[in-house]
């Protein structure tokens, strides 16, 4: 399930993510890629433990808080710390699928959601296309500055050759509460439906609270913690 977030940030934390980061201390982006995957990772990374990594992390993380759909998509139990990398013109990440599991902030992750926070307006670059395999075939994801992408870790992806100018983004993984994709799909068109249904029938119609007991039960039987 591929899931567009707009706005996660706002245009003022877009803005104040990227001055953070101009100040850091780049390094090559291999430091976090798996050994298959090195072979194929040109870019640049904040170091996970600088000071700029942490003030820029604590914007994405405020904002995945307030986030209906990241939430209703993710269905969290536990998000490993944001990164943020760069491709500058040459840079590229060829096919791969992200490690399955990570370690951050003394502990072990299970990646069952991949998440991209695009820093950088689409007009600043040309390339650099997120493309995903997805059950309903390839998809090319280039949005909005503040908009985030969540999709499966274990989708095959590559970031395409930036061509001009340069591509910056927060990226990060998730540990769900429902670790199966398919059933985090029915979850979530449930709660798209509930969500749509209660707008135009109100909270307390029949329709809407079978709806919500039905996801409740299923939520209950399938979660893993």
């Amino acid at each position: 399930m591929l899931v567009r977030v707009p706005g996660l940030l706002t245009p003022d934390e877009v803005a104040r993510a990227v001055a953070i980061l101009r100040s850091a201390d780049w390094v090559d982006g291999k430091v976090t890629a798996g050994a298959q995957s090195a072979q194929a990772k040109t870019n640049l990374q904040v170091p996970e433990n600088s000071r700029q990594a942490k003030e820029a992390g604590a914007l994405v993380l405020r904002g995945l808080g307030r986030s209906p759909v990241f939430n209703a998509a993710a269905l969290p139990l536990r998000v490993f710390p944001p990164l943020f990398n760069r491709y500058d013109a040459g840079m590229r990440f060829g096919d791969h699928v992200d490690n399955a599991i990570r370690f951050g902030a003394g502990a072990r992750i299970r990646t069952d959601v991949s998440t991209t926070v695009f820093l950088s307006p689409p007009e600043d670059y040309d390339g650099g296309e997120l493309v995903i395999q997805d059950t309903y075939g390839t998809q090319s994801v280039k949005f909005e500055a503040g908009d985030a992408v969540i999709y499966p870790s274990t989708s095959l992806h590559r970031v395409n050759e930036i061509t001009r100018g340069s591509r910056w983004a927060s990226f990060f993984w998730t540990q769900s509460l429902v670790r199966s994709d398919e059933r985090r799909r029915l979850l979530f068109d449930m709660d798209t439906a509930i969500q749509r249904l209660a707008m135009e029938l109100g909270q307390t119609h029949d329709g809407v609270v079978s709806l919500t007991a039905g996801y409740h039960n299923l939520l209950r039987m399938w979660v893993e913690m």
